[in-house]
């Protein structure tokens, strides 16, 4: 998957693409989409995954099936490191 970091609204220099990159190429990562109506092209997805140096990242985005587009990008909540844990636990 191609990423579009035009117009990117994160904060480059908090959260390296690579690292953004890398969160979504973890085996491991959970992939959600928000329950809404609203299903369509505009359809927002979550993605929680783990860097190649342990880092838990939280990321919204959009995609188009080639292209993804990163809307927000932040450091997992206490909460969402539990929930990626136990999550991952269940499948092994």
């Amino acid at each position: 998957m191609d990423f579009d970091w035009i117009d990117c609204h994160i904060d480059l220099k908090k959260i390296i693409p690579r690292e953004i990159e890398e969160a979504f190429e973890d085996p491991f990562s959970i992939r959600l989409l928000p329950e809404s109506d609203n299903n369509g092209a505009d359809a927002r997805y979550f993605n929680l995954g783990k860097t190649i140096n342990n880092r838990f990242l939280f990321s919204v985005f959009w995609t188009d099936g080639k292209r993804c587009r990163v809307i927000l990008c932040r450091e997992m909540t206490n909460d969402e490191i539990s929930f990626y844990e136990r999550k991952n636990a269940e499948w092994l």
